[in-house]
């Protein structure tokens, strides 16, 4: 089952990444100004993880497929790693929908 560690950066803000069962991270947060908005990230994740709508498929800048996963309003809530194949890239999201909804919170801020 995956997790959702929460951290502190540098510059006091917070963030969080989706860490699957195997470690790998599947998705990374924007920063946030206070824990109480990431908490919020997490919750936004969550419910709009199993909508496949939600997902933005593109490229990154190096040309690697990968994704963004969108709340309602279309802000991106997560964005993935750059990953070797379209492919990889399905089964990266596969795992955010399988993992987010049910995923613990680790709090290490």
């Amino acid at each position: 089952m995956g997790k959702f560690v929460l951290k502190t950066a540098k510059d006091n803000s917070t963030y969080f990444r989706l860490v699957a069962s195997n470690g790998e991270i599947i998705l990374s947060s924007e920063m946030y100004s206070t824990k109480a908005a990431a908490l919020n990230g997490v919750a936004s994740v969550r419910s709009n993880a199993p909508i496949d709508e939600r997902y933005e498929r593109k490229s990154n800048a190096k040309g690697e497929p990968m994704f963004n996963l969108k709340a309602v309003n279309h802000q991106v809530i997560g964005t993935s790693e750059g990953y070797s194949s379209t492919q990889a890239r399905e089964n990266g999201i596969a795992s955010v929908k399988a993992n987010a909804p049910s995923a613990t919170i680790d709090d290490q801020t």
